[in-house]
């Protein structure tokens, strides 16, 4: 089952889950800003992004921006990011998809057709 992480005034959320439809794709939506995802979920598509912690966040968010994360996000710990994110979906970028089996954050059509049709 695929679960992914949107914001409801997203149009890239809006695209990605009319994508994931029109692919004929079951899939559970969760909004992000009420439900971020778990430290667990936050860790596993760390995985999938081969530990680059900057491509979770959500860099052009104003959240972001007033935290300051451009200049510290280099000098967080995997465990201070992923409490951050975990704490405040704003900060995450978003769709945030997870598979059984891959996972990533944003939507590239070409992307989401190699992990979720081949």
């Amino acid at each position: 089952m695929l679960k992914i992480y949107t914001y409801k005034n997203c149009s890239t959320c809006k695209k990605a889950t009319q994508w994931l439809r029109t692919n004929g794709l079951t899939f559970d939506e969760h909004p992000i800003r009420d439900t971020p995802p778990t430290p667990a979920e936050l860790n596993a598509m760390l995985g999938y992004l081969e530990g680059n912690l900057r491509k979770l966040f959500n860099s052009s968010g104003q959240d972001y921006r007033d935290q300051g994360l451009k200049d510290r996000i280099a000098s967080l710990t995997n465990e201070e990011a992923i409490s951050l994110l975990s704490g405040n979906g704003n900060l995450i970028k978003r769709p945030f998809l997870l598979a059984d089996h891959a996972g990533t954050v944003g939507f590239k059509e070409d992307i989401w057709r190699q992990l979720l049709l081949v």
